[in-house]
């Protein structure tokens, strides 16, 4: 089974700088201990404690996964993980 994973600038070096790669898994936690074992890291740097970061957001076909099931989220064959930073400001 196919994913594709979209990778945010800040963790592409631990992807080998690559923007897109492919994970395998029936769940988001499955999918990135897979990635986690290939690109070692990764896992650590999305996931604590048995869930996602605070300050890291993740979609699932243009879905936010807090909303879909979490890291218990379900994957298909096809299916968009983006993986993003989450971004803050303010006033100056």
């Amino acid at each position: 089974m196919a994913i594709e994973v979209r990778i945010p600038t800040i963790l592409r070096n631990l992807t080998d700088d690559a923007k897109v790669v492919e994970g395998k898994g029936d769940t988001l936690a499955e999918l990135f201990t897979d990635l986690d074992s290939r690109y070692p890291g990764i896992g650590a740097r999305i996931v604590e404690n048995g869930k996602l970061r605070r300050f890291i957001n993740v979609y699932l076909n243009d879905e936010d996964v807090r909303f879909v099931g979490g890291l218990e989220a379900e994957l298909k064959d096809g299916d968009n993980v983006t993986v993003l930073p989450a971004v803050a400001g303010g006033s100056l």
